[in-house]
C-alpha cells in the first residue's frame, strides 16, 4: 500500500517518537529500515516501500526543509528565475548517502519474495512545493510562475530532472528492484502544461535512468491524470502505472493493461469506512482488473486514522480471490 510505513501503525509511532523530528527519521538508516519494514512483518505485504520523502531532493540541492507538527513541510520559496539559478548545480551525494544506507539495510532484511521498492518525487510535484514553500490547495504558485516564466521554471524542471535521475540510479545500486515516480499534483495542470511539465520530464528520467541501469523497472503515477494517462505511458516507457480512485476501472482494463500493469486504485476513504463498502470496493477492483497485470493498491496513501482491522479485512478478502 502506498505510504504503509505511516502512522496508522502503533510500532511506526513508537520510532517515530524514538527518532524525533520527521527528517532525523528519514536520515537514520538503522530506524527508517525498521519502519520500513514494520508493515512487512505485520501484514505480509509483496513488497516493502522505502521510508523516505519526495523533498529529500530540494534538501540535497542545498535547500532549507523542515517538517513542522501539524502544518506540514516549509521550504525557502523559489519565487522567480534568480532564486532558481542559486540552486546548488549539483545534487549533494552526501545529503542522499543515509538513504541508500537506508535501502542497502532493508534489502539485506528481506527474503526472495519480496520486493523493494524505492522512489522519488516527480518533477513537476517537487517544484510546486519548491515555489510555494509549502503545499497549497491548487498549486498556483507554481503554475504561475510557469506560465510567466517558462524558460526560467524550465531550469528547476531540468536541475530537478537531474537530481531525480541520480537519486533513482543510486536507490537501484543499493538494492531497490523497482523506483516509482510520484507526480502527486499531476492533475492540475492542463493538457498542454501536462505534456510540458509533467511527461516530458519523466520522459528524461525514465531514459537516464535506463542509460545507467539497463532494464530498470519503473512505475508512474501522474496521480489525477485523467485522459491524459495513456499518452504519459506511452511517452515515458514506464513498466507501469499508478492510478488514483477516480480513473474508471473498465478504461483501465481497456486502455492500460494491454500496455503496462496497472496499480490501484482503492479509494483510500472506503479503507477508512471499512465493512461492505471496503468489500465492495475490493471487490470491483478484482473483478474488473484481476487476471491482468495488477498490483492492488490504493489509489492514494493510506488515512491516518485508518483502522488496522480494516487493512487486515483488505487484504484477506483479496488473498481469497
Amino acid at each position: 500500500m502506498m505510504r504503509q510505513a505511516g502512522r496508522y501503525l502503533p510500532e511506526y509511532r513508537e520510532v517515530r517518537q524514538k527518532a524525533g523530528g520527521f527528517l532525523d527519521l528519514c536520515f537514520n538508516p538503522k530506524l527508517a529500515a525498521e519502519v520500513t519494514l514494520q508493515p512487512v512483518r505485520r501484514f505480509g505485504f509483496d513488497a516493502a516501500i522505502l521510508f523516505s520523502d519526495i523533498l529529500i531532493v530540494p534538501l540535497a540541492f542545498g535547500r532549507k526543509v523542515e517538517f513542522l507538527v501539524g502544518e506540514g513541510p516549509k521550504l525557502e520559496p523559489l519565487t522567480d528565475a534568480t532564486a532558481v539559478a542559486g540552486l546548488n548545480e549539483t545534487i549533494d551525494g552526501k545529503v542522499l548517502a543515509p538513504i541508500y544506507e537506508t535501502v542497502s539495510q532493508v534489502k539485506a532484511q528481506l527474503d526472495s519474495k519480496t520486493t523493494l521498492i524505492g522512489f522519488c518525487g516527480a518533477p513537476w510535484t517537487v517544484a510546486t512545493y519548491m515555489v510555494a514553500g509549502e503545499a497549497t490547495p491548487d498549486q498556483a504558485p507554481a503554475r504561475l510562475f510557469a506560465y510567466r516564466d517558462p524558460v526560467g521554471f524550465g531550469r528547476l524542471i531540468d536541475r530537478l530532472v537531474e537530481g531525480s535521475i541520480e537519486y533513482l540510479v543510486g536507490q537501484l545500486n543499493a538494492g531497490a528492484e523497482v523506483v516509482q515516480i510520484f507526480d502527486t499534483w499531476a492533475g492540475v495542470l492542463s493538457p498542454e502544461q501536462f505534456d510540458r511539465w509533467c511527461i516530458q520530464p519523466t520522459e528524461k528520467i525514465v531514459a537516464g535512468v535506463r542509460r545507467q541501469v539497463p532494464g530498470a523497472k519503473i512505475i508512474g503515477f501522474p496521480r489525477g491524470a485523467s485522459a491524459m494517462t495513456l499518452p504519459y505511458i506511452v511517452a515515458t516507457g514506464v513498466d507501469g502505472i499508478g492510478i488514483d480512485w477516480t480513473f474508471p476501472r473498465s478504461l483501465a482494463a481497456d486502455m492500460l493493461q494491454p500496455r503496462v500493469a496497472v496499480q490501484g486504485n482503492v479509494d483510500p476513504l472506503a479503507l477508512l469506512a471499512g465493512g461492505e463498502a471496503l468489500d465492495r470496493e475490493v471487490d470491483d477492483v478484482m473483478t474488473q482488473l484481476a487476471g491482468k497485470p495488477l498490483i492492488f493498491n490504493l489509489g492514494h496513501g493510506i488515512l491516518p486514522p485508518t483502522p488496522i482491522a480494516h487493512v487486515e479485512r483488505m487484504l484477506k478478502r483479496v488473498r481469497a480471490g
